[in-house]
């Protein structure tokens, strides 16, 4: 038994565990949790759009009739029907894409995770977007990557940069489609630009398409996958159309990465819950997002609209912003002299909160940014948090 004498243990740790870092988001957003505050913070779906019934009854049948396979341990690469589901939502005239080229993983960020533990050494070359998703930068960073960060605009990352840094990169991850945290969209021209770039540079390309169903205005774009399937990793999840607390995504990828990922991911949980992917197959394989994800963006395009049009009355002059055609976020710009970190300060003081852009910056950081998610406020909420923002603003400049 330890004495007092006994020495306190001093902790070794391991130099990735030094580079681990906290979100940002989540610390905001315990802030935002308090019934008072006009939260624009979370990247989280409307519980509004949860099909709980769909879900319990899904959960009643499996465990009725299957429950002794559906409690028990698990193929790594993920229950077969689901996984033949997912592989032939994605294919196209042409293209097929084959169940073992799936991987189920435990939510998308598990992952990147994993693509970052099986392509990323310490000082390897990462090209991402300018800004990128946060989560995704905490997950490659731990692996000591270099960070190159790629130049966009509205349209999207610009493909004629990738030519003269993509030498000897070990991957470039890109969200063509409505990105987090811009809400931008890549176009298609610049979708087979970058494609054919990649290709031609031996560059892994890796496709985060969470976002990719929300669409409020017109069909999605193809998908990278779809141009060049042997060279693009496709990432998607279940959290956006269904819900996220089932943490269930998926990774699409050649055989011989989708092997080692198998692999890695063996190594660090054995496989993805049966119970959640069986019953994910239950209520997605007659058709059900067919009808649901309309609901979804129909909801979300209202809350979009809504917060355009209280950008526009109530934030001054010199402020611009992203005018998305999907997905949950808008990316403001503030004037130069304005650091959006100290701006969230004032406004947590008065109940609003959303997300400083400098987090989202693999490099060079540019502080007068800010992320707002509309999807889980009420239009009323909207307009008020948005107009108590536009005179913190307004004082500031």
């Amino acid at each position: 038994m330890p004495t007092e004498k006994t020495p306190a243990l001093q902790w070794h740790f391991a130099e990735r565990a030094l580079r681990l870092q906290g979100s940002v988001i989540r610390e905001i957003l315990k802030i935002a949790q308090r019934p008072e505050v006009i939260s624009f913070a979370g990247g989280l779906p409307s519980p509004d759009t949860f099909p709980i019934a769909h879900m319990q009854a899904a959960f009643d049948k499996v465990l009725s009739a299957n429950g002794r396979i559906a409690l028990q341990y698990g193929p790594t690469d993920g229950y077969l029907p689901l996984r033949e589901w997912i592989a032939n939502s994605l294919s196209i005239p042409g293209v097929a894409i084959a169940p073992e080229q799936v991987l189920m993983t435990s939510g998308s960020q598990q992952a990147l995770d994993l693509i970052g533990k099986v392509l990323i050494d310490e000082g390897s070359k990462v090209l991402v977007e300018t800004p990128s998703y946060l989560g995704a930068l905490q997950a490659f960073s731990v692996y000591g990557p270099e960070f190159v960060s790629l130049p966009g605009d509205e349209a999207g990352l610009l493909p004629e940069a990738v030519a003269s840094v993509g030498a000897g990169a070990r991957l470039l991850y890109a969200l063509p489609n409505f990105q987090n945290p811009t809400g931008r969209t890549l176009s298609l021209e610049r979708r087979r630009a970058l494609v054919e770039t990649c290709a031609r540079l031996g560059l892994p390309l890796i496709e985060d398409d969470p976002y990719g169903a929300l669409s409020y205005r017109a069909a999605p774009l193809p998908k990278m996958l779809t141009m060049h399937p042997d060279g693009v990793v496709y990432m998607g999840s279940f959290s956006k159309t269904l819900t996220p607390g089932i943490r269930l995504g998926y990774v699409v990828a050649p055989l011989p990465l989708v092997r080692k990922l198998e692999l890695a991911k063996q190594a660090a949980d054995l496989h993805t819950a049966t119970l959640t992917q069986m019953v994910v197959h239950e209520v997605v394989k007659d058709g059900f997002l067919d009808t649901h994800i309309p609901t979804i963006r129909a909801l979300y395009a209202e809350r979009c609209a809504t917060m355009l049009a209280a950008l526009s009355a109530f934030f001054p002059a010199g402020v611009t912003w992203t005018q998305p055609e999907g997905g949950m976020f808008i990316w403001v710009t503030l004037p130069a002299h304005i650091d959006s970190t100290q701006l969230l300060d004032k406004a947590i003081a008065q109940n609003v909160a959303f997300v400083p852009g400098a987090p989202f910056y693999a490099t060079n950081p540019v502080r007068n940014t800010l992320r707002l998610s509309f999807v889980t406020v009420t239009p009323e909420r909207i307009r008020e948090g948005i107009e108590k923002l536009g005179k913190l603003i307004a004082a500031q400049c």
